[in-house]
């Protein structure tokens, strides 16, 4: 099994920024097949031990909210990791890890969960801290998923994968330029 640095350096270090957010069959493949059981095995909490220091926790983020949207993406297991990474994210904030994260680039990822979040109370949480710990860019992402949740309490864009019915106002929105995450 990849250990936790192998993680990390895969993802900051083997494929370049721009391909964390790009939906693309290469970069999916490239994670489900040399993660895909470690992402397994972390849904499962077999990888809850990762949680207790901040290098391995920050890891276990990326295996709990990134991968699986990767590996099944547009699929309803995209986001079985969703409740266990917030809840980790919660701990890193309480733990003080967020605010010691000396490396600009990983520091989203600590707070990810939260923006991926259909809790109100959890986006309402994450924006000023992406405010704070974060480049503008990425505040501006988290101001426009915390809208959406304001504005539909759901992401439109999982109706699909979720079995949810879309409502027509959310219909609309789907078919608006830069509304799919």
């Amino acid at each position: 099994m990849p250990t936790p640095e192998e993680v990390l350096r895969f993802w900051f270090e083997e494929i370049p920024p721009s391909a964390w957010f790009r939906p693309g069959a290469e970069g999916d493949r490239a994670v489900r097949e040399r993660f895909g059981e470690l992402t397994a095995q972390a849904l499962a909490g077999g990888l809850a031990p990762w949680g207790e220091t901040a290098h391995d926790a920050l890891a276990l983020l990326l295996v709990l909210d990134q991968f699986p949207r990767q590996i099944w993406r547009d699929q309803a297991r995209a986001f079985a990791g969703d409740g266990q990474a917030q809840a980790l994210t919660l701990r890193a904030l309480k733990s003080g890890w967020v605010e010691a994260e000396p490396a600009a680039e990983r520091r989203p990822f600590w707070l990810m969960p939260l923006m991926h979040s259909e809790e109100m109370a959890l986006q309402q949480l994450g924006l000023p801290l992406f405010e704070r710990h974060t480049d503008a860019r990425t505040a501006e992402f988290a101001r426009r998923h915390q809208a959406v949740i304001a504005r539909f309490g759901r992401f439109p864009h999982r109706n699909q994968a979720l079995g949810r019915p879309s409502t027509s106002e959310e219909v609309a929105f789907l078919l608006q330029p830069g509304s799919r995450f």
